[in-house]
């Protein structure tokens, strides 16, 4: 019973657009909205053109992420589906990772392995969470049947926690790597042994 209440309490959370047979944004608005954003795209494309090196590679992911996660969001307000809201969350995490991944370029050696690995927990983390929203959000439109719906949220919450356990042990035994000999061998231990591996 607690956990149906925590169910509705999470769906309630996230039902701000019930399923709809139509879409809640007609073909002419959508495409009106879509060429607005190409248009925003390509002038903010021109901020970038005098920019030299990484800065200019950090600029242009900007940019390119800022377009994706328009587009993304765009289709998840005409559509109204979990799968439409989980495509704009994802590519919100892919934007965010593209661009910390082009700041660690900055960096050498292992701060910078250091630094695409913590890029990538953090993608890691933020789709693990989009898929628990969307299996919740699956759960309030009655995409998922009431009886699957405790045991579907639960499982998509272990693997969301696994994989984020799992990132998480990759960014703790990549900054050992900083190291050598037994410091090495007992931080590596460590990270093990707190991410139960």
């Amino acid at each position: 019973m607690r956990t149906r209440l925590i169910i509705a309490a999470f769906a309630g959370l996230f039902a701000f657009g019930t399923a709809q047979a139509a879409p809640l944004m007609s073909s002419a608005e959508y495409k009106s909205q879509k060429d607005r954003l190409e248009a925003n795209y390509k002038a903010a494309k021109e901020r970038c053109k005098p920019m030299t090196s990484n800065a200019k590679d950090i600029c242009q992911a900007e940019i390119k992420g800022e377009r994706d996660v328009a587009e993304a969001d765009l289709k998840a307000t005409r559509d109204g589906t979990p799968k439409a809201q989980y495509a704009a969350r994802t590519a919100r995490a892919e934007a965010a990772y593209q661009v910390a991944k082009e700041k660690c370029d900055d960096l050498k050696g292992n701060d910078k392995d250091v630094c695409v690995k913590e890029a990538k927990s953090a993608q890691t983390r933020a789709k693990a969470d989009a898929k628990v929203a969307k299996e919740v959000k699956k759960v309030a439109t009655g995409e998922t049947s009431m009886a699957k719906a405790p045991e579907k949220v639960a499982d998509t919450k272990r693997d969301a926690k696994d994989d984020k356990r799992d990132a998480e042990y990759k960014v703790a035994k990549e900054k050992c790597d900083a190291m050598s000999g037994q410091p090495k061998d007992n931080c590596i231990a460590q990270a093990k042994l707190k991410f139960a591996k």
